[in-house]
């Protein structure tokens, strides 16, 4: 029996009863950590050496930091109006500053993309694990205490709970737990804003020893903005879209460019010229792979460990539509057209075919037809006779008139328990929780958050997520890929750990094992700017995240370079054919000088354009036309404020290049801006009045920057 208690301390207190002093604490990534019982077993440790406290977790959120003074007068009344009292961990800052007490570890399996690259505490104590090995993991590293944060709804049979954001690793460790001898228990800490997600999400209060419930713990939750979309990530998801085949099934990640995927298949099912064009202009090596580019009709399936904000807005748009059931024979009947949606003779004809829908009913095969709407709900059936809509039918589906009977009942319906998507957390702006928070039945019904066992691998099932993830393109993101293939996407060759392998290797391996599947990873053809520019494609690299036997598909903003199967030198030349043109020579001359290419090779002329000016001057009209937005999916930024972070940023990029900083700063100073316009702005971040000649002229080069992007009228 659960024990519900309103204080965090409480609940610390019941746990060392428990399982004793020696405590190993598991929590989520992301979303569904419990911050103030995490932050209360911090606390009780801290004040005593004589408890041991290992955290084990991923992805702690924390609110950004500004850099400067400056930036703080931008971000200062966006972070309060973004993050309002949301609950820092306490440990991420003792982390920071290396100053845990000595009984005290924190060790995570993912870092927030490059947070931690300079933080040796965090370093020294990361644990690579496979996203569908962490429980194995956790379990062999002694974790004994579980904690997560869960959504409540009373009901008149009593409280229910959700895992809500993060059914990915909970579900599993429920399932490791059972008959387990050694101590071990599992916390909940309610909290009323959180989704509450039903289908696998949906737990019965039991399987916890502990919950907490207490309102006055309902801070803010940890919300990410969506980030502006750069014209590059543009052209890439431009690209990866072309790749996407209806009927198929989906998975993106977070951040600029999984938005970007989205809303280029919502501009492919919206604005289908647009589409075209777009994609025409910046192709200029077709791939086999492409798909056909028109609209989408069946529509798309998401299995994806990350449920993002553009998913929901690719439901909204009716680009993903196409609905899976976890059953073989419906599955396999719909993916062959032998069956639609709905219940009809042809439904029937087929059931009975493949034996699920037999000529004499059981209270069994009632019970399971209609859950999945092939009967109606009020048959029953009692020996040789079924009762249907008051109508007393001979128990034989075979018969005439019992089967005109049950159709005519059923008529107009369609399958039931179709789920649109599965996914294993979620994490995204406000309004993507307040939707999930409205989500109506039929909306809870298409939606299961579920274990990432399901969603990143196809051992639990394999006849039947083949079914359903039929034509699957993984989209995901990698850092470098090297001339042979291989990518890096987690870490540098120095052992420097950025984020974490999560579940990429897992939908790689998947996209390998699926009949017509294939993993796309995107990366950004170069990084840094000025005298830091260096490309993304090298000629080697000292770490890979994909090896090489695995390569499948790299998108850059220039193209797509399909690598499948292809010898050493035709996957060296088209990866060179994707790589920015500054420097395709190099890597030509390398690939030359190693044997890997022949001498007399040369890149092909419609290659040889690959630069941001060249992207510019095809994609920059749809960027001012507003098929190409910053924020496609809203932004909790004003006007102002965009302006405002857009042109500090490129006055932060431009301290890089001295060159092209002084002669901006030169021009900006000779410059005569529309000063009572440009007030608001300064205002803004208090350069209104610089006292210093630093801030001098970042304030002349700000209202050159804002002029030139239109922010205000010249004077």
């Amino acid at each position: 029996m659960t024990d519900f208690l309103e204080s965090v301390e409480e609940c610390v207190d019941r746990v060392i009863d428990s399982v004793g002093r020696d405590l190993v604490v598991a929590a989520p990534l992301g979303l569904g950590k419990p911050v103030q019982l995490l932050n209360a077993f911090y606390r009780r440790a801290a004040a005593d050496p004589t408890i041991t406290l290992h955290y084990y977790t991923a992805l702690c959120l924390e609110v950004p930091v500004p850099g400067s003074e400056l930036e703080a007068s931008l971000a200062g009344p966006i972070m309060k109006r973004l993050f309002g009292d949301y609950e820092e961990l306490d440990f991420m800052q003792a982390v920071r500053q290396d100053s845990l007490p000595g009984n005290i570890q924190v060790s995570e399996l993912y870092f927030k993309a490059g947070s931690m690259k300079k933080v040796p505490a965090a370093q020294q104590n990361y644990v690579s694990s496979n996203y569908t090995h962490i429980v194995r993991d956790m379990f062999g590293l002694g974790v004994n205490v579980m904690t997560q944060m869960v959504a409540a709804r009373d009901t008149d049979d009593g409280v229910s709970i959700s895992l809500s954001s993060n059914p990915d690793i909970t579900l599993e460790m429920l399932d490791k737990i059972k008959g387990m001898e050694r101590p071990f228990v599992i916390l909940g800490q309610v909290h009323d804003d959180m989704p509450f997600m039903e289908n696998d999400a949906e737990v019965s209060p039991d399987v916890f020893d502990f919950i907490v419930r207490n309102p006055a713990y309902n801070k803010t939750l940890f919300a990410v903005p969506n980030a502006a979309i750069p014209l590059q990530d543009y052209a890439t998801a431009l690209h990866a879209s072309s790749l996407i085949i209806d009927g198929g099934t989906l998975q993106i990640g977070i951040g600029s460019l999984g938005d970007a995927v989205a809303h280029a298949c919502v501009l492919r099912h919206k604005q289908n010229d647009d589409y075209r064009a777009m994609l025409g202009s910046i192709t200029h090596q077709p791939t086999e792979l492409a798909a056909d580019l028109s609209p989408f009709d069946e529509g798309l399936y998401v299995s994806t460990e990350m449920f993002v904000n553009g998913m929901m807005h690719l439901i909204e748009q009716g680009v993903v539509k196409r609905k899976v059931y976890d059953h073989l024979d419906l599955q396999r009947g719909l993916n062959c057209g032998r069956i639609g949606q709905e219940i009809d003779e042809r439904l029937f004809d087929y059931g009975a075919e493949q034996g699920f829908i037999p000529k004499t009913l059981d209270e069994k095969s009632v019970t399971a037809l209609q859950y999945w709407g092939i009967l109606p709900q009020g048959l029953t059936a009692d020996g040789d006779a079924l009762s249907c809509e008051g109508v007393t039918l001979v128990n034989d589906l075979e018969n005439p008139q019992t089967r005109a009977a049950i159709l005519k009942a059923v008529a107009g319906r369609s399958l039931r328990h179709g789920r649109l998507l599965h996914g294993g957390f979620f994490l995204g702006p406000r309004d993507f929780y307040q939707k999930l928070s409205a989500l109506d039945q039929v909306g809870q019904e298409q939606i299961c958050m579920t274990g990432v066992r399901r969603t990143n691998q196809l051992l639990l099932d394999y006849p039947l997520y083949c079914a359903q993830r039929r034509n699957a393109r993984f989209i995901n993101t990698g850092m470098i890929v090297s001339l042979t293939g291989a990518v890096a996407s987690d870490a540098l060759e120095d052992g420097t750990v950025i984020s974490g392998v999560g579940g990429q290797y897992n939908f790689v391996a998947m996209a390998h094992d699926l009949p017509g599947a294939h993993s796309v990873l995107c990366i950004r053809s170069t990084r840094g700017s000025g005298k830091q520019l260096k490309s993304n494609i090298v000629p080697f690299y000292g770490y890979c995240t994909i090896p090489k036997h695995l390569r499948d598909v790299v998108v850059t903003e220039y193209g797509v370079a399909d690598l499948r199967g292809q010898s050493d030198s035709e996957i060296i030349r088209r990866l060179i054919n994707i790589a920015d043109s500054r420097f395709q020579n190099e890597l030509l001359e390398f690939a030359r000088n190693h044997g890997k290419l022949p001498r007399d090779y040369s890149i092909p002329a419609e290659s040889r354009h690959n630069t941001p000016q060249r992207l510019t001057q095809l994609l920059g009209k749809y960027q001012h036309s507003g098929a190409l937005p910053a924020y496609p999916f809203g932004t909790e930024l004003t006007d102002q404020e965009i302006a405002l972070g857009a042109s500090l940023r490129k006055i932060k990029a431009l301290s890089s290049e001295p060159g092209h900083f002084i002669s901006r700063s030169v021009r900006a100073l000779l410059h005569h801006s529309n000063e009572e316009a440009a007030r608001p702005f300064l205002e803004r971040i208090h350069l209104e009045h610089p006292e210093t000649t630093k801030d001098f002229l970042i304030q002349r080069m700000l209202m050159l920057e804002l002029e030139e992007r239109g922010s205000f009228k010249v004077s």
